[in-house]
Order: C-alpha cells, then structure tokens, then sequence
C-alpha cells in the first residue's frame, strides 16, 4: 500500500502507475472498500499520513483539512466552536473527510440543508497526469470549464487524489427537538412526512421507521422551536399527539435510520434515492416480496433489505423517477451487479468524456463499478 506524506509523493506514485501500467485505489480509511466488485486489480494508494487542519476560521465559518482527516477528529474540533457540518457526515470508526466527499455521505440533515456539494467550497488533488491543480475556494475561475468541487462529490476517487478540502460550516442549533409518532401505517407515516415538509415549520430532517417511529425534527432557537412545535401539532393533529423527544433521547432513532442500521445486516442493502411523493408507491411491490426498509429524507432516501429481485428493484426505482444504489452485498453479487444504477447512454458517455479529461490514461479505473475495465 502507499501511503504518502504529501503531494509530490502523489505526483511520483501516479507518474510511475502510468509508466508501469497500474492501477489505483484512492482511499482514506478504506471504511468503504467493500462498496462495489471485490478482487480489484490495483495498489492502493491510502491518504491517511495527508491528515489535520490547514485552517480554521470559525468567524467565517469556514474550514480546510488535509484530505486523510479522519470525521471524528473534524467532528470534535468544530463542535468545540458551537458549529457543524450542516449535512451531518457519517460514517465508520475511521472514515476520512476526503472519503465521505468522495462517497457523497450526508446524514438527516440533508433534507433541508444540502448535500456534500453544496458545502465543499474548493479542493487540492493530484488529477490522473500526475499534476497538482486546485479548484473552487481562492480561485478566480474553473478554466475547464467545470464546476470542479461538484463534480469530486460522489465521484468514488475516479476523477483525482483530493490532498485538501474546504467546507464551509454552519454554527449548532442551539436546540434541538424531535416529534416522533409511535405505529403508524406507511401511507400515514409518508403522508405526515410530506404535510409536515409543506409547512411553514422549517424543518430541518424527516424520517420513518415503518411499524416503529415517525420523526420530524426542529433545530433552532428555543422560542422558535417551541412557536414551531406547536404549529406542527396543531398541522398534523389527524396522525395524533406526537411525543417530544431531547437531542439525546431522539439519537438512537436517527441513528437506526443512518445507512439502514436499524435493519437486519444479511440480506443485500439497497439505497434508493426517489422523488419522495413517488416513494412508497416505488417500494410497494419490493416490500410484497419481501423486503424490509427505513425511509429518511422525508422519504427521498430509502434504505432497502431484499434478497434477489435486482431487476425489479433497479426498475421500480428508475419508473419514479429515482435510481437504486447496491450498498451491501455478499462478493459474489457484487461481482456480477454493479454497485451504481446504470445510467442512459448518452449521460454514461458524457461521465466517460469527464473522467478521461481529469485521468486519460484510466489510472484510476479499477473497475470497482464493472463499467470501464480498460481506459479508452
């Protein structure tokens, strides 16, 4: 495994991978490795020694951190200054910021404040030439043309060896509350959701857990919150009289809809990302066959336990308007279904076109997601 200490030493593993014809898999804490086909051909290439604060302005709410900084070490700084990441970042004992950019991991919260995407304000990395380029914060102008900080965002390490990140931050909500609604039906449980989104309550996360707990909760100023708690009850008096929970009595249950924990761990795990309104109709018939699901997003992020049907899963979710990600999966599955939902022709050729712009060579093609063994 390399592990390099800066970006020169990047620039050298990249140059002699593409004289030797290797390839690389870019990672921090490899938390994720298992996402996508096993027994990749490729060296691995580990960010972790890239770790630590660059700068930290709390005045200005804004942060950058070498890319191998574990979220744990992040998470404790800035909490430490009454702030936060607005898209509450997830992840295993371990995960690194560049991981969780690169994975595009957002927590409850992104139902109201954004993704990854929105709050990565620039980056450094090394692209597949072997050549270090910045893009977004302290730079006048993106020459190529991209909108680079989005486009790193999910990206999987296909695109460059991110080195240091810049967020921006937003300060903790001094309270925090959590409604929650005890055994309702799905249709209820969705439909609360919805009404709840559509009210003038600004909500901040969303989520159900189906024949458990229904949640909203409300960040803010204490008055505030108690003005929109109230509001709420009152809105939403046909689904009954909810309970108010404290941040730490509520944690176990967000934390149960956090990558689908509060699911059982064998079968294979499906992320569905839907147009909430479209949702439950999208689940219904995987859920006839079986399947097991926590809905979070105010129900545009399900996640999925079903054993087989990976045609109707991808189907369902592709008709609503949505695509299905395989989270989790036995090797031998992964290894013949690819992790990411196919994508239409002319888009899947429009991603090839960017990934040759920052990696002509296919440096970074391991053919973890069985769509480009060899660079064209």
């Amino acid at each position: 495994m390399h592990q390099p200490r800066n970006s020169a030493e990047i620039c050298g593993i990249v140059a002699d991978a593409l004289a030797g014809g290797a390839k690389l898999e870019i990672g921090g804490g490899f938390t994720r490795a298992d996402f996508g086909a096993p027994n990749r051909a490729a060296e691995r290439l580990s960010l972790r020694n890239l770790s630590g604060i660059i700068e930290y302005d709390p005045a200005e709410l804004v942060l950058t951190a070498r890319a191998g900084t574990t979220l744990t070490e992040l998470n404790a700084v800035v909490a430490a200054r009454g702030q936060g990441f607005a898209f509450e970042p997830w992840g295993a004992a371990g995960s690194t910021i560049g991981g969780v950019i690169a994975a595009g991991v957002a927590g409850a919260r992104r139902v109201s404040a954004g993704s990854v995407r929105d709050h990565l304000l620039g980056f450094e990395g090394v692209s597949g030439r072997g050549e270090v380029f910045k893009a977004g914060a302290k730079v006048v102008k993106n020459v190529t043309g991209y909108d680079l900080p989005k486009l790193v965002c999910g990206s999987w390490g296909r695109l460059v060896v991110m080195t240091e990140v810049t967020l921006k931050l937003l300060p903790r909500p001094p309270e925090r509350l959590t409604l929650l609604w005890r055994g309702l039906a799905d249709e209820a449980g969705f439909a609360l959701m919805r009404q709840a989104m559509h009210q003038p309550a600004d909500v901040a996360a969303a989520a159900h857990l189906p024949g458990q707990a229904t949640l909203i909760r409300l960040d803010g100023f204490g008055p505030s919150v108690a003005a929109r708690r109230a509001h709420l009850i009152a809105a939403l008096a046909q689904y009954g009289t909810p309970e108010a929970l404290g941040e730490a009595e509520a944690a176990l249950f967000w934390a149960a809809c956090l990558g689908g924990a509060a699911l059982a761990p064998e079968p294979p795990l499906w992320r569905l990302s839907l147009p909430p309104r479209q949702a439950l109709a999208a689940i219904t018939p995987l859920l006839a066959r079986g399947g097991q699901y926590v809905a979070d997003w105010a129900g545009g992020l399900i996640w999925l336990t079903l054993a087989g049907h990976e045609e109707t899963i991808r189907a369902q979710a592709e008709q609503a308007g949505g695509h299905a990600t395989l989270a989790r999966a036995p090797a031998e599955m992964r290894a013949r279904i690819p992790a990411l939902h196919p994508q239409a022709p002319g888009i899947e050729a429009l991603s090839r076109r960017v990934r040759r712009a920052f990696d002509p060579l296919g440096v970074f093609e391991t053919n973890r997601f069985l769509d480009e063994p060899n660079a064209d």
